[in-house]
């Protein structure tokens, strides 16, 4: 720790550790915070601490805050704190809030153009980087979708809209249903489930969204499992190239109507956005006008073009090559499904076990170098070692599909 020029940890670490840290008696002068919005106000003092005086004196000679005041801010679970003493106000907020001189970003580079403009409201001079305009992946229309992003409709299923089968676990099955059948539908096409990801404003929708994934995908190697399913507040802070966002609530906006909370909703998704909620409740809400204004000018039944696998090369507002399909609701969705991954699971297997042969392949090379390696006999050339019969993967077992009941 002495001799290293740069040094990561949390703001938790550095309090947990502190005395083990300033016994190891190593020095800085430097510190960047990053996320700083998001830090109590207690917990980034406790970095500026970790070294001793010497002759009186502080080393510390630079302090750098990197954060967002229009996001999301401390999580305060006690409820006194958070309502009657501010707590919930981080330092580097404060500052700004105080005047204090800043340095402001003026340019995003991580999403569309198209997509930044769902949240670029909430920032003075918003622009974007070069290279959002100079990429080819930020040019590329989405496979198998009309629209970069666009906000669906769902109404109640099965006769119900949002549930709460405790308090305040609110959860809505068409929506977890829906999303749900929108990545089958994205790993059809190709998509790679690492590449997408399903976020939700409330933990009891994100245990459903799990349990229908664990239900319908997770069996199935061609499904698998998206590359994360969590909350808006717990996914602050990340990204990803496809992000499926579900709304929940049906009768009242909920805590959805803290701005902050939406920008960082409809800003994880890099290339593709694809929103699920009732569209009569959260474009009524006056706090909410300026994206839902947005947001409401493309229909709100999702439109997709089969067959254009993933990925395409159809530019972003070109005509697709086919006629494009008006999904009704989530039960037309999954039918719709259901049927599609019928007439291409045959394809769909094939890639499959090509694919497993050749991370095969990579393995028994791997692991014949390492045999070499271990006994000395890098120079000699090793025949790969096969597997026991139990530790191959069954690529030619028949995968089943359960359609959405």
């Amino acid at each position: 720790v002495k001799e290293a020029k740069i040094i990561a940890m949390t703001c938790t670490h550095s309090a947990l550790r502190r005395k083990e840290l300033v016994e190891l008696g190593f020095r800085y002068d430097n510190i960047l915070m990053e996320e700083s919005a998001q830090i109590l106000e207690v917990e980034t003092f406790i970095p500026l601490l970790l070294q001793n005086p010497q002759d009186g004196h502080n080393r510390l000679k630079r302090w750098i805050m990197i954060g967002d005041h229009h996001q999301l801010p401390p999580v305060i679970q006690n409820m006194a704190f958070q309502k009657y003493s501010n707590m919930e106000q981080s330092l580097f907020t404060r500052f700004v809030r105080l005047g204090v001189p800043t340095v402001l970003l003026d340019a995003q580079g991580r999403a569309r153009s198209s997509i930044a403009q769902l949240y670029n409201w909430r920032y003075r001079r918003l622009g974007n980087l070069p290279h959002v305009a100079a990429r080819s992946q930020f040019q590329q229309a989405n496979a198998g979708f009309i629209f970069d992003y666009q906000l669906i409709d769902v109404q109640d299923f099965n006769g119900a809209g949002e549930t709460t089968p405790s308090p305040y676990f609110y959860q809505n099955l068409g929506e977890a249903e829906y999303a749900v059948a929108i990545f089958m539908y994205m790993r059809i096409l190709g998509y790679p489930a690492d590449k997408i990801s399903m976020i939700t404003t409330y933990n009891g929708q994100a245990q459903l969204i799990r349990d229908v994934v664990e239900r319908r995908c997770a069996p199935n190697p061609l499904f698998g499992r998206p590359h994360k399913i969590s909350t808006v507040d717990k996914f602050q802070g990340q990204q990803n190239d496809y992000i499926i966002l579900s709304l929940v609530r049906t009768k009242a906006v909920g805590h959805l109507r803290d701005v902050r909370r939406l920008v960082v909703a409809l800003s994880r998704a890099r290339l593709g956005l694809f929103v699920l909620g009732r569209v009569s409740l959260f474009s009524n809400c006056f706090e909410l006008t300026p994206a839902f204004n947005i947001l409401c000018q493309r229909p709100q039944k999702l439109l997709i073009v089969p067959n254009e696998q993933y990925p395409t090369v159809r530019q972003l507002g070109e005509a697709p090559p086919m006629q494009p399909i008006e999904i009704q609701d989530a039960t037309h969705m999954g039918q719709f499904v259901h049927h599609f991954y019928t007439q291409n699971f045959e394809s769909m297997k094939s890639t499959y076990q090509e694919q497993m042969k050749d991370f095969i392949a990579v393995q028994k090379e791997s692991a014949a170098a390492l045999a070499a390696m271990q006994v000395g006999l890098e120079e000699k050339v090793v025949k790969p070692v096969a597997k026991p019969a139990e530790d191959e993967p069954e690529a030619e077992k028949e995968i089943a599909f359960e359609a959405i009941e």
